[in-house]
């Protein structure tokens, strides 16, 4: 049990940091995020929308315990993540790294915090 709360914590915090990363880039350096959602075929209108549901999504998994609602969180990083390594495997810019990372981190956040959830019933 030891070890699934410390591989949770631990690929939790990652993906945390990614998303946070990934955020603070929509906020912060729009016009270059603009140009990059316009590169991918994607509406420059859901850029702050997308930074916003990303920090919400990762509340819902620090604070919401075993919810419907942190099930959707996991849900919405995972389609988020493919969606965005498929755009930028589509437009070859090489840029697929963090999607990958962020795969890695979603599955191991999500099965690691099954098995810790499983184990108090």
């Amino acid at each position: 049990m030891k070890t699934a709360k410390t591989i949770y914590y631990i690929s939790t915090s990652l993906l945390t940091l990614l998303m946070l990363f990934s955020a603070g880039m929509y906020f912060f350096t729009h016009e270059e995020v603009a140009g990059m959602f316009t590169n991918f075929g994607y509406p420059t209108y859901i850029i702050y929308p997308y930074a916003i549901a990303k920090i919400l999504g990762l509340i819902a998994i620090w604070f919401l315990g075993d919810s419907v609602i942190k099930e959707w969180a996991y849900a919405g990083f995972f389609f988020g993540v493919t969606l965005a390594f498929l755009a930028h495997v589509m437009i070859g810019d090489g840029e697929q790294m963090a999607a990958v990372l962020g795969m890695i981190f979603i599955a191991t956040s999500y099965i690691s915090g099954k098995k810790i959830s499983n184990g108090r019933k």
